[in-house]
């Protein structure tokens, strides 16, 4: 069984300076993950001056707080540089060696700033220029997925669906050409929605869904989660807080597992823990915990 922890269930850790990709790297391997899902935040040395996310896990405040941080380059950045091209000589040739003796590859990105629709043309070149490049970073450190938001208002009327279809189509063809699956996450806009994420789907051949137990449109959940489990192509299995039996008390998991198995899903378990008490570590390796109870 693979499974990675995506290393925003480490974002407090990041902001307050205590982790950087190479730490990531570390703990991912310490805790029983067996491969690598970072988050782009991660790349580059971490941001001390990075404000600490929520400790409730609220969506809109943390993106909100994301959209802040991705605006700002991290330090190993020249003023204005895009994130995706880090590389001061030899940095994602050490990032790659340091997995490598780990022993953990590289399964998905986490791609933030890159979504596919923005009302104006300029501004979704922009986003696709960034893809594109992390697109790049992702073939040389060879992960195999790579996750890009469809962006957009909630309700995605029949023309912005026409632009997000187009530009899937193209970074699918793309990210084939490089040896990386793209996928779509259950994350924000019209994506909350499991109609929109279906409808999406089956119109670009070759996208995959990055499945997220949380994230649903309120009210939605259990229908997404009959709708799309068959789609998953990638999870982020999400806890918030965990009882005297390892459980996570607020969402049913178990049920959240047992479908994604019987719709015959073999690929690696995700794991975003977002603890409410904010013990980042104690989260991730209590998920890790649960995932094995669930699967094996």
């Amino acid at each position: 069984m693979e499974i990675s922890i995506c290393s925003f269930s480490f974002h407090r850790t990041l902001a307050a300076g205590k982790q950087d990709i190479f730490q990531y790297i570390q703990d991912c391997k310490e805790l029983g993950a067996t491969q690598l899902e970072p988050w782009i935040a991660h790349f580059g040395t971490a941001r001390k001056s990075t404000p600490s996310l929520a400790e409730d896990y609220d969506r809109e405040q943390i993106w909100t707080l994301l959209r802040e941080l991705m605006k700002q380059p991290p330090p190993v950045l020249q003023p204005g540089q895009d994130p995706a091209s880090v590389d001061d000589g030899d940095y994602l040739d050490r990032v790659k060696a340091a997995a490598v003796e780990a022993g953990m590859p590289f399964g998905g990105i986490a791609v933030d700033g890159a979504h596919i629709y923005e009302p104006a043309e300029e501004a979704r070149q922009a986003n696709r220029d960034r893809a594109y490049k992390w697109l790049d970073v992702a073939a040389k450190l060879g992960a195999t997925q790579m996750r890009i938001d469809a962006g957009g208002p909630e309700d995605m009327p029949a023309d912005i669906f026409k632009i997000i279809v187009e530009g899937y189509q193209d970074l699918v063809e793309r990210g084939r050409e490089k040896g990386v699956e793209i996928l779509i996450e259950n994350h924000w806009g019209p994506s909350k929605f499991p109609q929109n994420v279906v409808k999406i789907l089956d119109a670009v051949e070759g996208l995959g869904l990055l499945f997220d137990t949380n994230n649903w449109a309120e009210g939605y959940q259990d229908q997404a989660w009959e709708m799309c489990a068959k789609y998953a192509r990638a999870t982020h299995i999400k806890t918030f807080e965990f009882d005297a039996a390892g459980n996570d008390p607020t969402v049913d998991l178990e049920r959240a597992i047992r479908l994604l198995l019987d719709t015959g899903y073999d690929g690696c378990w995700g794991i975003e823990s977002v603890p409410k008490n904010g013990n980042e570590y104690e989260g991730a390796q209590k998920t890790v915990e649960l995932i094995h109870r669930y699967v094996s």
